[in-house]
C-alpha cells in the first residue's frame, strides 16, 4: 500500500490534472473511485469534510483529506518535485 491515496473520479479534468502530476513524479499511490452523486461520497468526506474531488491522502507527510487540484499539485511539485 502507497503512502498517498487519491481520491478521484472517472473523467474528472480536475482528478486528472492530479494523476498525471503524480505520474510526471514517478510516485506510488492509490486510488479510490468515488460515486457520482455527492450524496453517495461518504467516505472522501468523512476523509476531508467535503465531497468535491481530487482529494489526497499523503500519511508520509501528515496530509489528511488536501483538496483543490492546483493546491494538491503545487503541493506534491513542493514536496516530492526538483525543489524537494
Amino acid at each position: 500500500m502507497a503512502d498517498i491515496t487519491m481520491y478521484e473520479l472517472p473523467g474528472c479534468p480536475y482528478c486528472a490534472k492530479v494523476r498525471s502530476k503524480l505520474d510526471e513524479l514517478d510516485l506510488e499511490y492509490d486510488t479510490i473511485e468515488v460515486p457520482r452523486s455527492h450524496g453517495e461520497r461518504t467516505e472522501v468526506e468523512k476523509v476531508s469534510g467535503q465531497t468535491g474531488v481530487p482529494v489526497i491522502v499523503d500519511e508520509a507527510n501528515g496530509i489528511d483529506g488536501m483538496n483543490e487540484s492546483d493546491d494538491i499539485v503545487e503541493y506534491l511539485e513542493e514536496t516530492y518535485g526538483g525543489a524537494a
